[in-house]
């Protein structure tokens, strides 16, 4: 009988990445959108993580790669129409994500009123940090989040910020989506989004609890 899988290898095992949009009143204004009563939901694949040590790729039908800082909150255990007072004990802990997105060919869906698949779920659109246990954050919503592009300060913002809580968010999604163990997911950006392209480093941090590196490759597809 297999053993327990590893925290530490979410990227290898966990099934289901849970996108939240509009999360943070600085970026909707940011984005010229309108904040909502509900949070915005999309998905990647499981094929889209990439782990520190490995390149963020530039798909090849893309022309304006962005990226977008968030905290990633990963289950642990099946949560099915969670209650929001109890949500918190579903979360095994916490990684620092990327959410990637091809801006150009997002930018043509919202036009169109198509999916943001094809913007959001390609290869290394998910780039992650190391995982950090639950009990290394005692309030996910006291966290300050950084990214820098080539050494310049692009994103910084305060979880405290969010317009929807973790709570809330793991209590409405679990009741569209019964979510399982290793599912990550990712809960918003603050301001600050921006281009990266071939041979950008982009550094990213959650003061006093993790940071990591990445470099943009251009992908062969």
């Amino acid at each position: 009988m297999a053993g327990p899988r590893p925290w530490s290898l979410f990227w290898e095992w966990g099934k289901n990445i849970i996108c939240v949009g509009r999360n943070y009143a600085d970026h909707v204004r940011e984005m010229g959108s309108t904040v909502l009563r509900e949070p915005v939901i999309f998905l990647k694949a499981s094929t889209a993580y990439a782990p520190e040590g490995s390149p963020v790729l530039v798909p090849s039908y893309c022309r304006d790669l962005h990226h977008e800082l968030e905290l990633g909150v990963l289950i642990g255990r099946r949560a099915r129409a969670v209650p929001e007072a109890a949500a918190m004990d579903y979360v095994a802990g916490y990684a620092l994500c990327l959410d990637m997105t091809a801006r150009d060919v997002q930018n043509e869906c919202k036009k169109k009123g198509l999916p943001w698949t094809l913007a959001k779920s390609f290869t290394s659109s998910c780039p992650v940090s190391a995982f950090v246990p639950k009990e290394k954050i005692s309030d996910p919503h006291a966290l300050k989040l950084w990214l820098k592009v080539n050494g310049e300060l692009r994103q910084e913002g305060q979880t405290s910020s969010m317009i929807f809580s973790i709570p809330y968010i793991i209590s409405y999604i679990s009741k569209i989506i019964p979510l399982e163990e290793g599912d990550l997911i990712l809960t918003g950006t603050p301001e600050g989004v921006g281009s990266v392209k071939e041979n950008d480093e982009m550094e990213a941090g959650i003061d006093g609890v993790v940071s990591m590196r990445f470099k943009v490759a251009k992908s062969e597809y």
